[in-house]
């Protein structure tokens, strides 16, 4: 017998145990403090560049999610695809009024749950079982990179889940290949983020949306007394 066969398993040093359980001790606080409502909070997650994440303003959020909610009809479902800050605005303000998903590459967001599909935009499809095909009334989505590439694929993501609606956000760079792939236009509201970003940002839809209306509201003349 060797004497590595006679040594067993290696074992940590006290060292390496302490900061092993430390690391573990913070993940579950991390995921205690996201129990309960806050974890509805846009920001709560913090932002990963890395996975080229930036969250929107919660004002933009709010007007994305109600905008979702109107096209998806009451009891309707919403798939969020790389857009949590708009999952988070839903869950907030609707969450009796309609059925979400959040699909996401970030496993931090499993925190929601069931609501919570595990997404990489290289593999189009490649989702549970229990995501039907058609099964959602409204598609939100965000790609995660300005490339065609990028957008090309998930427009197979996007068309797999959908009914129809679609309400994409990314860069204005994309517009020629947004309506090439799906069929969408650019909307005249102007998506806004916690951050600035580099690039211009957009809407973009394939159904009657508010986002496409001048909000603007003309308030009448007060007449002074005859």
């Amino acid at each position: 017998m060797s004497d590595s066969e006679d040594e067993g398993p290696p074992q940590l040093s006290s060292y390496a145990l302490a900061a092993l359980q430390e690391f573990y001790a913070e993940q579950q606080q991390y995921h205690s403090d996201l129990r309960g409502d806050d974890k509805y909070n846009i920001g709560i997650i913090e932002e990963n560049w890395q996975l080229s994440q930036f969250w929107y303003s919660p004002e933009t959020a709010l007007r994305l999610a109600e905008d979702a909610v109107a096209a998806a009809g009451e009891g309707g479902r919403i798939a969020c695809v790389s857009a949590p800050s708009v999952y988070q605005k839903l869950r907030e303000r609707h969450r009796d009024d309609v059925s979400v998903c959040i699909f996401e590459y970030d496993r931090r967001f499993a925190i929601f749950g069931e609501d919570f599909v595990y997404y990489d935009y290289k593999n189009p499809v490649d989702l549970p079982e229990r995501i039907a095909s058609h099964s959602f009334d409204i598609v939100v989505a965000d790609p995660p990179y300005l490339s065609e590439e990028c957008l090309r694929k998930m427009s197979e993501t996007i068309k797999f889940l959908t009914r129809g609606k679609i309400l994409l956000c990314t860069g204005a760079v994309m517009e020629e290949a947004a309506a090439k792939l799906l069929g969408v236009k650019m909307c005249k509201f102007i998506p806004e983020h916690t951050r600035t970003l580099g690039n211009e940002f957009r809407c973009f839809v394939n159904y009657d949306s508010g986002l496409d209306r001048d909000l603007s509201v003309q308030l009448p003349v007060q007449e002074g007394p005859k």
